[in-house]
């Protein structure tokens, strides 16, 4: 099956029918009509402080907030200022006297096919129990944890029992290298590693603390490593432990107790740092702080998923991005929702895993990735009609644009026209999500996160910061869950969000369109990052790691279309001279095993194509647009300033002979 990738323009203008939610989801929808939100709308942009602070009041505060916003030293922004609370305390103990106390917060289901449920009344014992493990290791109020763990409730516990104790948590994705754990470590200069043993993954047992071991040795700040065990039946199973380093969970359990009073956090004390790629080599500690964060994300997913009681809600996220911090744990939980929580892959042990969960749990709210949608396409419609989807009623999409005929067809096969999209549009620097249809009173276009969330202040402008309906997306306002700065490095969170338009607006980095209804179509990255599968990948982290071969002189590694992962990863490079003679195949696997033990496996090149030279300026500049309408098969723009105009049609070529050699 093949999906046809449309740009986003060609999409705004084939974009002509709108999709209305049906009257049954409007009977019990929270706004009902375009009139609400319209409404609501307007309130929130005149006056977003009181919008924020009426949302802000519906959870515990310790000690209530002087200023709302205080932003006399932007764009350094604070929320709340002097307000006392606690996360983990809100999405815990405030639901203990009330009938949330034995409802559901988390039901698990292992790839092996192990089941658990636990009620807020288990989680919150399991979250004092962790957090006084953490303690007795010596852990205080803003230290830095990292944690590197497979999806199973311990995940989720560890981030609660953090923020219940003040503890700064830093979660790395589980696909993530031990150099890539080591250089995050660091930079955070965390004191201890969260891991189990391993997890499971499409049947295999993967050695998670074998990873961690590599990563920490070169970390003199870790002073311990807390290991859980997957499975109590894995006591036998092989396992290095450092003596003086590395605590067992089940053992530092034993003697600890139950009980343990949240701290009262400030509202600007950080909350969690959280790496994410940007357009230099170095990955950028994005900071989030505690009462702003826990606002937004309770606002986003009480509105955008329409949340009622009796929901069971599945984003399908891995808790190592920001999705599943806003959307698998934090916004849910503070909620009272239940939340689903799956360990394994979607086509493992067959195409159908997903639409069996969601029969047998009777998921309501499904939030995926558009990858995951069009592999879902790609296997066929006959895998979600083997199984009853008539619980859903609510669907999403995040991480990415989804094009139209994805949208359509998750339309149709999963939600059988009955159930809103809703396309979110957000980022790990927002917090949470900041653009997104109100399922029961926006309209959905397939392929358009419609229009801003309440308190937003979306704006398509140009470069010089006019509004426009084609340009550069920008949030004209701040907003509680928006990042505090990047880790360590004032300067580059000013250069990379604030200096583009005077300071006056945060830059996304996103290119943008809006039509003649107001509605927003994201087109995608304007600079060095890609979005792969839902992944950002800043190019330059894959060149910085090519050119340590010695074999090559020089790389550019572009983002290309693809009818899948939305993006795939293209290497272009250039060999030295000593390189005449290797063996071209052995060389692009030994760049790929480099890619994969310094960043992951989920980072490597769709394919590497060795080439003369690169399209360069006379400046020297690499003229990466050239080599984007190589890879996607386009006609090639003026190549007229180009040093040497020739170079394209050598790169041309040898694209040419590797597409046609790897397809043959």
């Amino acid at each position: 099956m093949q999906t046809t990738l449309l740009s986003a323009t060609d999409t705004v203008t084939q974009a002509s029918k709108t999709f209305s939610p049906s009257e049954n989801f409007i009977l019990r929808a929270r706004l009902k009509n375009l009139s609400q939100y319209q409404a609501l709308y307007h309130q929130s942009i005149e006056n977003p402080e009181a919008f924020w602070a009426a949302e802000a009041n519906e959870l515990h505060w310790f000690k209530p907030w002087k200023h709302t916003l205080d932003d006399s030293k932007k764009p350094f922004f604070s929320w709340f200022t002097e307000g006392k609370t606690n996360l983990s305390y809100n999405c815990l103990d405030r639901h203990l006297n009330t009938q949330t106390r034995n409802k559901a917060a988390i039901i698990f289901e292992g790839e092996p096919g192990d089941e658990r449920v636990l009620t807020y009344h288990d989680l919150h014992r399991e979250v004092c129990r962790f957090a006084n493990v953490l303690l007795g290791l010596g852990l205080e109020k803003g230290d830095t944890v990292a944690i590197y763990m497979p999806m199973v409730p311990e995940l989720a516990i560890a981030l609660l029992a953090c923020a219940r104790i003040g503890v700064i948590h830093s979660v790395i994705f589980g696909g993530f290298s031990s150099e890539a754990i080591r250089d995050r470590v660091l930079d955070a200069r965390s004191k201890c590693v969260i891991t189990m043993d391993g997890g499971y993954r499409r049947g295999k047992f993967l050695p998670l603390k074998e990873i961690v071991d590599a990563g920490v040795a070169p970390c003199p700040c870790v002073k311990h490593v807390l290991v859980l065990k997957r499975h109590r039946d894995t006591v036998g199973r092989d396992c290095p432990m450092t003596p003086g380093r590395d605590v067992w969970y089940h053992e530092a359990t034993a003697r600890v107790t139950t009980h343990r009073p949240a701290v009262e956090m400030d509202a600007e004390d950080m909350l969690f740092l959280l790496y994410t790629s940007g357009s230099t080599g170095k990955p950028k500690g994005i900071m989030h702080t505690t009462g702003g964060y826990m606002t937004h994300a309770y606002a986003t997913t009480k509105y955008t998923f329409d949340m009622q009681a009796e929901d069971v809600f599945w984003c399908t996220a891995d808790i190592g991005w920001v999705t599943g911090h806003s959307y698998v744990v934090y916004g849910p939980l503070l909620n009272g929702a239940t939340v689903f929580m799956y360990e394994g892959a979607p086509d493992w042990p067959n195409h159908g895993r997903y639409w069996q969960l969601i029969e047998k749990y009777g998921v309501t709210i499904f939030y995926t990735a558009p990858t995951a949608i069009r592999a879902f396409m790609k296997w066929g419609d006959e895998w979600p009609a083997q199984s009853n989807l008539t619980s859903l009623r609510l669907l999403g999409s995040v991480g990415e644009p989804i094009n139209p005929e994805a949208w359509l067809w998750y339309n149709k096969n999963i939600g059988f026209e009955r159930c809103p999209i809703v396309d979110t549009w957000w980022q790990t620097e927002t917090g949470g999500i900041m653009i997104t249809p109100v399922p029961g009173c926006i309209p959905t276009k397939p392929g358009s996160a419609t229009l801003p969330f309440f308190g937003i202040d979306a704006a398509v402008l140009d470069e010089e910061g006019n509004p426009s309906d084609h340009g550069l997306l920008a949030i004209r306002k701040p907003w509680p869950g928006m990042l505090r700065g990047i880790y360590g490095d004032t300067e580059r969170y000013v250069r990379t969000y604030w200096s583009k338009w005077g300071g006056k607006y945060y830059f996304a980095g996103d290119g943008a369109i809006r039509d003649q209804d107001g509605y927003f179509w994201i087109t995608g990255r304007v600079d060095d990052v890609v979005n792969v599968s839902g992944h950002r990948i800043g190019t330059a982290e894959l060149e910085a790691v090519f050119i340590e071969n010695h074999a090559v002189a020089e790389s550019a590694v572009i983002g290309a279309s693809h009818e899948l992962k939305g993006q795939t990863l293209i290497a272009f490079v250039i060999l030295k001279s000593i390189s005449a003679g290797i063996d071209e195949n052995w060389l692009r696997n030994d760049l790929n095993r480099m890619i994969e033990t310094k960043i992951g496996k989920f980072a490597r090149p769709e394919a590497i194509v060795f080439v003369p030279d690169l399209p360069k300026t006379r400046s020297g500049k690499i003229m990466r647009r050239l080599l984007r309408d190589i890879a996607e098969h386009r006609e090639l723009g003026n190549v007229t300033t180009l040093a040497d105009p020739a170079v394209v049609e050598a790169i041309r070529e040898r694209f040419a002979r590797l597409k046609t050699s790897t397809s043959a």
